[in-house]
């Protein structure tokens, strides 16, 4: 064989192998800042549900406090 096709052979197959590695090491990196955004993403989704239900309890206790409100004018009234 040809001296400058061993070359191009050997430079090709160092050139595939190295793409290789990179391809690999820059997957797993994708890989666990996939996981870490998964993480931040399910810490909002319990505050977004968590927030949910605190606004039906401020809702409850404004129309509690409403009606309080209204108790308190009517024996404000009678005295």
């Amino acid at each position: 064989m040809n001296d400058s096709i061993m070359v191009a052979l050997t430079t090709g197959g160092l050139a595939l192998a190295g793409t290789i590695i990179s391809n690999l090491f820059t997957h797993s990196k994708t890989i666990y800042r996939i996981d870490q955004l998964e993480k931040k993403v399910e810490k909002h989704n319990n505050l977004v549900e968590r927030m949910y239900v605190a606004e039906g309890q401020i809702k409850i206790l404004e129309e509690k406090q409403k009606d309080f409100d209204g108790d308190l004018a009517e024996v404000k009234g009678k005295i």
